[in-house]
């Protein structure tokens, strides 16, 4: 909400500046255009009829014979066009820059034979043009002050109504998935019971099968009901700075392989956790970051056939720490890799990624970092995280390493 009221007051000042300056050049070219036919025709009126003795004002005559103003320019006449013009040339006119000024000089031959040069300083035309420029420069300044304050203040009234849906909308999704938590638990261990139940006492293979499917469509409807509490719970922005604190991210992961150390085992898998000495840190929310961390992990136990290995490393590299979970499953074809990050997405092997990987790309996003996979179907899969390191807290406790199924952490 934050960024879509920035987003219209950013608008509105670009819109504003936009026409104030479409504003100032035709302005500016209007003027331009103007002053140079005044000029023009006082510069012509000058050299055809202008007294040598009075020239008109900002302008001077020179023409042989006639004795220069006191106040002349230096750098005039212009002989060349002087000589130019009486050896039988038409009038020549130019705009000369010198003395820090710009002049309009015309050199012709009059009516009488007489060969006279004008010459007209411009030195107030340049002047009003600058002038104009100050005051749009102003007006500039106002209209973005005047555009900032409306944009934000349309902003707040174009967005409240939306976001007090989309809290009404997460408050309804938290409500009823806390709800249906438990009976949907229940059932699932119910179904789980009878599923024993039946493969004991050696029922025909058409029920044991039938018990199967029901343990695996609760299990899911389970794994739904999950995905809609992390992201009633994430979406209100799990990284705000008040709640950052240094988080050691190897240990971390061992704490994360440590819960799942029961589903490794049944599952016949490997985890490996391994982090640097000595550790890093990053600063975040600790139960956001771990909610990311258990769904990579989670994601590589669902998607690794029994016997497989995964592998969770955790390195240093100059400002960003990357936390990478590597499996030996189907893994998946490089188009699918963004496509992972989707919500409810379907992967090549069949697999369901729910909610789960979205939200932990708005989780590491939200503490300023990157999520990436990598994958080569029959290859498996690999997941990079990478945050922004901080600096150690004063005193830090080094976590022993921790055992996930049969590998080591």
């Amino acid at each position: 909400m934050r960024r879509a009221r920035l987003r219209i007051a950013v608008i509105t000042a670009g819109i504003i500046t936009l026409l104030i300056t479409l504003v100032g050049l035709v302005a500016d070219t209007v003027m331009a255009h103007a002053q140079d036919e005044q000029v023009s025709r006082e510069v012509r009126y000058a050299a055809s009829r202008g007294d040598l003795a009075r020239p008109p004002a900002c302008a001077w005559l020179f023409a042989r014979g006639a004795e220069p103003l006191a106040n002349a320019p230096e750098g005039f006449p212009l002989l060349h066009d002087l000589r130019r013009v009486r050896g039988g040339a038409e009038p020549v006119e130019r705009t000369v820059r010198d003395n820090g000024t710009t002049y309009r000089v015309r050199t012709q031959a009059r009516d009488d034979g007489t060969v006279v040069q004008a010459v007209f300083d411009m030195r107030f035309q340049l002047a009003d043009r600058t002038h104009l420029w100050f005051a749009l420069g102003v007006a500039e300044l106002l209209g973005l002050i005047a555009a900032v304050v409306t944009g934000a203040v349309l902003g707040r009234l174009s967005v409240a109504p939306l976001a007090e849906a989309l809290a009404r909308q997460r408050r309804f999704v938290a409500d009823a998935s806390h709800e249906l938590r438990t009976p949907v638990t229940r059932a699932y261990t119910r179904a789980q019971v009878l599923s024993r139940q039946a493969a004991a006492q050696d029922l025909p293979p058409a029920h044991r099968d039938g018990l199967a499917r029901l343990v695996g469509s609760v299990r899911q409807l389970g794994e739904v009901l999950d995905d809609l509490l992390l992201s009633a719970g994430l979406t209100a922005g799990p990284a705000r700075p008040s709640e950052r604190r240094p988080v050691d991210l190897a240990e971390l992961a061992r704490a994360v392989a440590a819960e799942e150390t029961e589903r490794v085992g049944d599952a016949g898998l490997t985890v490996t956790v391994d982090g640097p000495e000595p550790a890093v840190f990053v600063a975040g929310a600790e139960t956001a970051l771990r909610r990311a961390v258990g769904e990579l992990l989670s994601n590589a136990i669902r998607h690794t056939p029994q016997g497989g290995a995964i592998e969770v490393t955790v390195g240093a590299t100059g400002a960003t720490v990357e936390l990478t979970v590597a499996d030996t499953g189907p893994g998946f074809g490089p188009a699918e890799a963004e496509r992972l990050f989707e919500r409810f997405h379907h992967g090549g092997d069949g697999g369901r990624y729910g909610l789960g990987l979205a939200l932990l790309r708005e989780v590491v996003t939200g503490h300023g970092g990157t999520v990436t996979a990598e994958g080569r179907p029959g290859l498996g899969a690999r997941f990079t995280m990478s945050l922004p390191r901080c600096a150690a807290p004063a005193t830090q406790d080094v976590a022993l390493p921790v055992r996930a199924g049969s590998g080591r952490a």
